[in-house]
């Protein structure tokens, strides 16, 4: 009896782990929190996705880039009010939970190895201004995963990156501007401004008429002038 309770104290029953719901979502929490922290901000992620939206063609390692857009996706489907609701709305809504969504929907994403997908333009584009496009959870979803349901990849891009400057109004862009200011100007009834520079020119127009007219009517008045005696010595 003695070496038996010896034994039991060296050698104590190992507890059997159960499985519970809550310790399953705070272990997915803590992994969406783990991918979530980038090396970039929110606003360079968003940056990023904007060129590649604007261009179709991607400059950084498909890893990194892989994660900036699982951050994206993530954020974006939080923002839907399906998100906060129960379990039982979320089935009746989506035929599914939000967790589940949000797992498949990541899982088709960070299935792509060599490269992203063809359709990654668009997937940036959607996932830049979902909530204008798409006003409900189910619709995006459904569009995410038509865009992410493809096999075709893209390569890196060897061009240089661009760089995002202000772009400066050329020409034409100032002519047509100022037609408009000036197109307002005359429906408000306000009479557009003349410049010295014109008025001068104006006066100079003025005159050399006045001057050419003069020296006209001079010929003229000679010309009568001289026919008169012609006409009284006859």
């Amino acid at each position: 009896m003695e070496t038996q309770s010896h034994e039991n104290l060296q050698h104590p029953p190992v507890p059997v782990p159960v499985p519970s719901s809550d310790a399953h979502s705070n272990d997915a929490s803590n992994h969406r929190d783990a991918e979530q922290n980038q090396d970039v901000s929110k606003e360079e992620v968003v940056q990023i996705l904007q060129v590649i939206g604007s261009t179709g063609r991607f400059w950084h390692d498909w890893d990194k880039l892989k994660s900036m857009l699982s951050f994206q996706l993530k954020q974006v489907l939080s923002e839907y009010p399906e998100a906060k609701m129960t379990s039982e709305q979320q089935y009746a809504s989506l035929g599914e939970s939000y967790i589940e969504l949000v797992n498949r929907l990541d899982e088709a994403l960070t299935c792509f190895i060599e490269g992203p997908p063809f359709t990654l333009q668009r997937l940036c584009e959607i996932l830049l201004d979902a909530k204008n496009i798409y006003p409900n959870l189910s619709k995006l979803a459904l569009a995410l995963e038509k865009n992410l349901l493809v096999t075709s990849t893209l390569s890196i891009c060897t061009e240089p990156y661009p760089q995002a400057t202000a772009k400066e109004p050329d020409d034409q862009e100032k002519t047509i501007e100022k037609q408009k200011q000036q197109s307002d100007t005359a429906q408000n009834g306000i009479e557009p401004l003349v410049s010295y520079k014109d008025v001068v020119m104006t006066e100079a127009d003025v005159g050399d008429e006045m001057t050419i007219d003069m020296e006209t009517f001079g010929g003229v008045k000679s010309s009568e002038t001289n026919s008169e005696p012609n006409a009284n010595n006859a």
